[in-house]
């Protein structure tokens, strides 16, 4: 039994539902286009069923933050949600005043209204418990003209924002259908992964890396640790191995020295069960060429693993049952180093074991190769799906738990 309510816990037919969503898009910088619709596609399982139980289904989303370039109104994501969804999406320039109050209450059964840009509210970002933000103006102006809230904003659930949690205080409420998904696989990876498993982090950051790495190895939910990209130049520096001066340049931007006695701790712990690079690909003048880790340092940046670190690693995540991706091998936006998250990827994908793949660069890289239909899930999440790795409580999930048992 969930500890909170979900879909199938309330009848839908003739209620106002305000439906939290995470529709923070990547936008083109020059015209504002939206360049990726993927968040909305996840959501629409819950907007359609909605639908089909005959809610009035009032969406409410962010986009940037205030003074940010893509802080922009939602007009153009209610197009693209009635592209996506083959029916009309109502659209009101106004987040909780008294346009937005007629429109919410002029829907009928069955129809959908997307709510302009959250964050126009000032109180919006502020970090608060629910009953507090419950006591705001948004939350008090919509919360009596509607009967449900509805949350499915799991990328944005380590968020303790007005319209995340705020309602929770004041209304029934329960998790969408994405949210559900999310919380009971990542909770299954968590709680009872199929052994053994194998987690992989790259990417261009590591200082968040490194607690991760210890929880998951400390409570054996990883099994192994495979490093790739900055994260495995930072452990590679940490054991004293000099990668050359813009590589370490690289890493002074990220890290500080006490990520470094942090590293040096973990590998003294676990060294067994951590697998770093071999070798990697360097940018030397325009092209790509590998160089041995023995071989270091180098004068060119590292952007990629090398074919032994490649093979390596395959030979490691032959036998796994279940694999974690978490970050890109090297620069793939760069076809030259592209290779080590293709090879990489490509082999989870086609392999027998349950994959998850998480944050946003790590799923752009399985969408460009085109793997999305074979990993069996894709997590929404950034910030939200590394807390909850880590073990940490997420406001918004801990708001649903709250407010299961509460009478309204």
């Amino acid at each position: 039994m969930n500890m909170y309510n979900t879909l199938d816990d309330f009848n839908f037919d003739n209620k106002t539902v305000l439906l939290r969503v995470d529709f923070n898009m990547p936008l083109d910088k020059n015209t504002l286009e939206i360049l990726d619709t993927t968040r909305i596609k996840r959501a629409l399982p819950t907007i359609k069923e909605l639908i089909e139980k005959d809610a009035k289904t009032v969406i409410l989303a962010h986009q940037g933050r205030q003074g940010s370039w893509d802080f922009i109104n939602l007009e153009k994501h209610a197009k693209a949600i009635q592209n996506l969804l083959g029916r009309e999406v109502k659209f009101v320039e106004d987040v909780f005043g008294e346009k937005a109050k007629d429109a919410i209450r002029n829907l009928r059964n069955g129809e959908v209204l997307l709510l302009d840009n959250v964050r126009k509210f000032d109180g919006e970002t502020e970090k608060k418990p629910a009953m507090e933000h419950a006591k705001s103006a948004l939350v008090q102006s919509l919360y009596p003209i509607a009967d449900i809230f509805v949350n499915d904003a799991f990328a944005a659930a380590h968020r303790a924002q007005c319209s995340l949690v705020g309602f929770t205080a004041v209304m029934p409420s329960c998790a969408g259908r994405l949210m559900e998904k999310e919380l009971s696989t990542l909770s299954e990876i968590i709680e009872k992964p199929k052994k053994p498993s194998v987690f992989l982090f790259g990417g261009a950051k590591f200082s968040d890396v490194i607690v991760t790495i210890e929880r998951l190895l400390d409570n054996n939910t990883a099994d192994k640790i495979i490093l790739t990209g900055l994260p495995a130049n930072a452990f590679l520096k940490a054991e004293g191995i000099n990668l050359g001066d813009k590589n370490e340049a690289m890493l002074e931007k990220e890290g500080t020295p006490e990520n470094y006695i942090e590293i040096k701790k973990l590998i003294a712990k676990y060294k067994n069960r951590i697998y770093l690079p071999l070798d990697f690909a360097q940018q030397e003048d325009t092209n790509r060429s590998e160089i041995a880790v023995s071989d270091l340092p180098t004068k060119n940046n590292l952007f990629d693993i090398g074919e032994k670190s490649i093979e390596n690693f395959k030979n490691i995540l032959s036998d796994a049952k279940t694999v974690f991706l978490s970050g890109p091998c090297g620069v793939f936006e760069n076809p030259a180093f592209m290779k080590g998250t293709k090879e990489i990827f490509t082999f989870v994908a086609k392999s027998e074991v349950f994959s998850i793949v998480g944050g946003g660069h790590t799923v752009a890289a399985v969408e460009q190769l085109g793997l999305d239909n074979q990993i069996s899930h894709i997590s929404t999440g950034g910030g939200s799906l590394e807390k909850f790795m880590m073990g940490e409580k997420l406001p918004v999930i801990e708001a649903l738990i709250n407010a299961k048992d509460k009478t309204f």
